[in-house]
C-alpha cells in the first residue's frame, strides 16, 4: 500500500498513530525519506487550553528548496501534515505551522513593512489604497499590523481565497494628522 493510502485510508494496513506528534514525526520522516531531501526537522508543542499548536522547523542542505518561489514547498508540506491530522484526529484540534531558518518571520516583516509604506501613503493623502490579493494568513497579518493604529482601518474586499485590501482613514481623522 501507497504512503498515501496508509495516511487517508483505504485498507486495513493503515498505520494507527496514537498522538499527533508521533503522526507528524511519522509522515515527515516518511515524506523526506522518499524524496530524497537532505532535511532534518525538529518538532515543538505548545498547548493552549485544549488546542496543541506543533511547529516544525526544517534545517539541512535542501533549506533552500522549502523557500523558494515564495515558500512553496514550506506551505504545502504544512498542508498536507494538516489534512494528515485532521483525517487522523478529526475530534482533536491541531495547529501546525512549518518553517526554515526563520523565514515566515522574515517574510511577515517584509509585509509589514510594506503595509507600513501604504499605510503612511493613505495619511499623508487621504486616499484609501488597495492591496493586491493575498491569502487568508496574509491579510490577518495585514490587519492585525493596521489595527495598532487607529488613524486607519482596513477591509478585505472581493470573493473567494485571495482578496484584496482596502486601507483607508479612520472615520474623524484627518489624513494630515
Amino acid at each position: 500500500m501507497s504512503l498515501i493510502g496508509r495516511l487517508f485510508g483505504g485498507g486495513g494496513d493503515k498505520k494507527a498513530y496514537k498522538s499527533p506528534k508521533a503522526l507528524i514525526e511519522g509522515v515527515l520522516s516518511q515524506l523526506l525519506e522518499k524524496s530524497s531531501l537532505e532535511l532534518s526537522f525538529d518538532l515543538s508543542l505548545n498547548k493552549e487550553e485544549d488546542v496543541e499548536s506543533y511547529k516544525v522547523n526544517f534545517y539541512g542542505t535542501d533549506e533552500e528548496m522549502l523557500i523558494a518561489r515564495d515558500g512553496q514547498l514550506l506551505e504545502s508540506l504544512q498542508l498536507f501534515i494538516k489534512r494528515v491530522l485532521q483525517h487522523n484526529f478529526p475530534d482533536t484540534q491541531v495547529n501546525i505551522a512549518c518553517d526554515s531558518n526563520g523565514y515566515r518571520e522574515k517574510e511577515t516583516k517584509q509585509l509589514e513593512a510594506m503595509i507600513d509604506k501604504l499605510k503612511q501613503k493613505v495619511l499623508d493623502q487621504g486616499r484609501p489604497v488597495y492591496v493586491k490579493a493575498l491569502p487568508p494568513k496574509e491579510r490577518r497579518v495585514v490587519h492585525q499590523f493596521l489595527a495598532r493604529d487607529e488613524r486607519v482601518k482596513s477591509k478585505s474586499i472581493g470573493d473567494g481565497h485571495f482578496k484584496k485590501i482596502k486601507i483607508f482613514v479612520a472615520s474623524g481623522q484627518r489624513a494630515s494628522e
